[in-house]
């Protein structure tokens, strides 16, 4: 296997397969044990989030006889003895869902709770906060209609035969179950998978409903719950108590209810107890990506939420229910009460057992004004069905009986093999569908799509590990298929025309980094996956404890999350195009490896011309940083031909001094999003020597640098005025929008004033000194900017407060420190007069400013800077 270029140690083992998951705003969770660790990859040994999974009550479902307990359906409730909590699956929602604009993570437990979660509003908090409880909604529902069975009409099959289909099997006892091939690693077993009918599931008891609720706390019961048996002789409850009541647990987000003392739960049977059990216990979820509808084509939803929403899917044995999740209206960093609306839009009856695994995906080809999203689910009895919904049907559907999915393609598993993982992914480039399809016997097929996701045909099956697969990750838009299994072996596959091709994982890493101290006793991989550039692939293994050291390593080091570069992949195995620099400059890598890592670092680049890919640059800096530190040259090569097919739109690639200079001529006609990528690169990696305090002196007057050195290094000049006149373009753009909208406000605040959401810019009076300060500003700025004028106020009604807003030119700003005035001198930052003492200034305190609104870096009342950084970051 390649060797890792970094590596962060867990504090408790992953149990499950995909145990890992990587977010658009570059955070890695890992569901490990009873915890999710939540870091960083660009800081693997800094601070790092906490989502502690705690014991939850039992719901009241009802009471079983005594008799019953021993009935075949309670057995596996019954015996249950599990002795902690454990993460089963997590998934990331899309940016933007958050009340900060960031990601929310679902979480699904073995008791088979779904939690959604986001981070902390404080600074200094490392546990993350429980937004919704999805169980409880479901339970609300199956409480509304007495748990009543679903009766759904099947879907029409379009159905293309392959030579796996064939008849169903009773499904195994795991997906963990390995089939009949060698072990080739002595591994210890991990949790059963899939077809693991109760042994972790819900207990009978839980506190009363509340539909309109917020987030519920859980209490710490010891153990779990074995259903209460009604004695027939007595007519009382056998157990710890005769009381038929159920006492409510203790909630932090709402008041919980308390079912009345002189009720009694319900007398079910043995098989009413276990289907009940079996809807509120889930296995799996996983995020659509979010479908944004035209408010033209689709009208508001009558509770005022957005048209922008994303799907989360939760698999159970009862199918899998829809939950609609809206985007926030509006973005905040205060703690205050979640926006979000959720609502469950539909149940679908997705396979005869439990459904193991879920992948979504947008279809490639479908209209933007109408999405389409295909759902595929795996299940243990090893069927696989592949399902679409219509994006305006999913805004619209409220009727849970008529889940707004249909079946396009159904793929059985002759030998009834568990699925264990998916992956659904569209590719652009190969104007194709791609679905992988992980099995509980180490080996995986291959299925491929039309453009319309109505018609897949086999790629064939491959026999790629010895034990059940247990991560899958597409890269390079399909070109690469990454695998690996609880055999602890990681694989890499290249897709050519409709078959794959086993090809080594590169072995050649830049900036390879030491961990000596990092035990190598890994005995299984329990998942994998692909960074947003697609440059580097992020693995979870568990350590073999008998081999550590059990003073130290043991106690801490249950697992390990490793990086692996794979920028050097070769996407085309027959390409021999030849490098444009001398190879002898880069020892340790030869010629084809270098080829390969600049034609795939250019192709990350190109990635982020899409406006709806988050602009996440971590591994192409990171790898770009490690090259420059050996080789600056091929970095310069690689940037300079960046540069020139995407500001000069040259193809032919001219010497460094010649393109720098070029594209600061014509910045002007750049798209913000080129823009904000080019001023990362620089900060990064051409000027990451350099501290910011730095950085922003030269901006202002390239004075920050002596001359000696400015002599010698006339290239980092150069870098330092296209720095500047991209940050220049980009501040006049935003101005040039603020003032924009704030004359808009004014001349139509009747009509904005009840637009839920609607954005108000702050900041404007700073904005109108910087106008007036610089030099280099375009004049239709200077022509705007006396319009704005200060201190006048534009009211804003909050629809859901009733209450008046208002928006106020404050030209002047005082220190927080010392409350002395603060002149405006700078975008970047601000010092204050300081306190007057015998006629003479002293402590005068530096502030920063908020790159944004050019203001101190200060909530003050109500406004919050950060609400603004997503309109900077909306590309023009």
């Amino acid at each position: 296997m390649a060797s890792r270029f970094q590596a962060a140690t867990l504090v408790a083992s992953p149990s499950y397969p995909n145990s890992v998951a990587w977010s658009d705003e570059n955070l890695i969770a890992v569901a490990s044990g009873h915890l999710v660790t939540i870091l960083n990859p660009a800081l693997p040994f800094g601070p790092r989030g906490l989502i502690t999974v705690p014991k939850s009550e039992p719901y009241p479902i009802g009471v079983v006889k005594e008799e019953d307990l021993l009935s075949g359906t309670l057995l596996p409730t019954t015996l249950s003895r599990e002795p902690r909590v454990c993460v089963r699956s997590i998934s990331w929602s899309n940016l933007g869902m958050a009340p900060n604009a960031g990601c929310l993570l679902a979480v699904c437990t073995t008791e088979g709770r779904v939690k959604l979660y986001c981070p902390p509003f404080c600074d200094f908090s490392a546990e993350w906060i429980e937004v919704w409880d999805i169980t409880d909604r479901l339970y609300d529902y199956l409480e509304s209609i007495s748990f009543e069975e679903q009766d759904i009409p099947p879907s029409e099959i379009s159905h293309v035969p392959g030579p796996d289909h064939g008849s169903l099997d009773g499904p195994p006892d795991s997906v963990l179950e390995k089939g009949h091939k060698r072990k080739r690693v002595n591994t210890s077993g991990i949790r059963n998978f899939g077809s693991e009918t109760s042994c972790d599931q819900l207990s009978c008891y839980k506190k009363g409903k509340d539909v309109n609720a917020g987030p519920s706390g859980s209490s710490n019961a010891e153990g779990p719950c074995p259903p209460k048996a009604l004695n027939s002789k007595s007519g009382g409850l056998i157990g710890k108590s005769s009381c038929q009541t159920v006492p409510a647990i203790k909630s932090r987000g709402r008041y919980a209810k308390r079912i009345p003392e002189n009720s009694s739960l319900p007398l079910i049977t043995a098989d009413q107890y276990a289907s009940r059990n079996a809807m509120l216990s889930s296995l799996i979820v996983a995020w659509s990506p979010l479908l944004k509808l035209s408010s033209e084509t689709c009208p508001v939803p009558e509770n005022n939420s957005s048209n922008q929403f994303s799907l989360l899917a939760v698999g159970a044995k009862s199918g899998i229910s829809c939950w609609r999740i809206h985007a926030p209206q509006c973005y905040t960093i205060e703690q205050s009460k979640v926006s979000n609306a959720v609502e469950l839009i539909g149940i679908l009856q997705a396979h005869n057992s439990w459904v193991t695994t879920i992948s979504l995906a947008l279809l490639s080809s479908s209209d933007s004004s109408n999405p389409q999203v295909l759902l595929a689910s795996g299940s243990s009895d090893g069927s696989v069905r592949i399902w679409i919904g219509h994006g305006q049907e999913l805004l619209k559907s409220s009727e849970v009986n008529n889940a707004p999915f249909y079946l396009l393609e159904e793929i059985i598993n002759m030998n009834a093999v568990p699925v264990s993982v998916l992956s659904l992914m569209p590719s652009l480039s190969l104007q194709k569908m791609l679905l992988a399809v992980g099995k509980g016997s180490g080996a995986f097929e291959l299925w491929i799509g039309d453009t319309s996701g109505k018609k897949f045909k086999t790629g064939g099956s491959y026999d790629a590990h010895d034990q059940v697969v247990t991560g899958l990750a597409w890269a390079f838009d399909g070109y690469f298929l990454y695998s690996c299994s609880q055999d602890n072996f990681a694989r890499c596959w290249n897709l050519h025309g409709d078959s794959l091709t086993e090809v080594p994982i590169p072995s050649s890493s830049p900036g390879l980094r030491s961990f000596s101290d990092l035990p190598d006793v890994f005995i299984s991989c329990l998942g994998l996956v692909v960074s947003p550039s697609n440059l580097a692939v992020a693995m979870v293994r568990s350590f073999d404890v008998n081999q550590l050291d059990h003073m130290y390593e043991a106690r801490l080091q249950k697992a390990a999350l490793e990086f692996f570069w794979i920028g050097g992949q070769q996407k085309d195995i027959l390409s021999n195009t030849s490098p444009g620099f001398d190879i002898e400059a880069f020892p340790g890598f030869s010629e084809k490896d270098l080829v390969n890592w600049e034609s795939n670092i250019l192709w990350s680049l190109k990635l982020y011309e899409n406006l709806d890919k988050p602009l996440v640059l971590w591994d192409i800096t990171a790898a770009l940083l490690s090259f420059k530190r050996s080789a600056p040259h091929y970095v310069d090569h690689i940037l300079v031909k960046w540069l020139s097919f995407s500001f000069a739109d040259s193809q032919v690639e001219h010497a460094i001094e010649k393109v720098l200079p070029h594209v600061c001529k014509c910045i002007n006609k750049a798209s913000s999003r080129q823009l904000h990528t080019l001023n990362i690169i620089c900060r990064r990696v051409i000027l990451s020597e350099l501290k910011a305090d730095e950085i922003n002196s030269n901006l202002l007057d390239l004075g920050g640098l002596d001359e000696a050195d400015c002599a010698e290094n006339s290239q980092l000049n150069l870098w330092i005025e296209l720095l500047s006149s991209s940050e220049r373009e980009l501040r006049e753009r935003l101005v040039s929008f603020s003032f924009s909208a704030y004359k808009s406000l004014g001349s139509n605040s009747a009509t904005y004033s009840s637009k839920p959401g609607y954005w108000h810019p702050v900041g404007l009076a700073q904005m109108k000194q910087w106008v007036a300060q610089s030099r280099h500003v375009r004049e239709q700025l200077r022509v705007l900017a006396p319009e704005i004028k200060t201190c006048k106020r534009i009211n804003n009604i909050d629809v859901a407060k009733k209450r008046i807003n208002s928006i106020e030119l404050n030209e002047e700003e005082k220190c927080s420190h010392c409350s002395a005035p603060v002149p405006f001198d700078s975008p970047e930052s601000a010092i204050c007069k300081g306190t007057q003492s015998n006629g003479v200034y002293e402590q005068r305190h530096k502030l920063p400013r908020c790159a944004v609104s050019m203001q101190m870096d200060i909530i003050y009342g109500n406004v919050s800077n950060l609400r603004n950084m997503t309109i900077i970051y909306s590309p023009s």
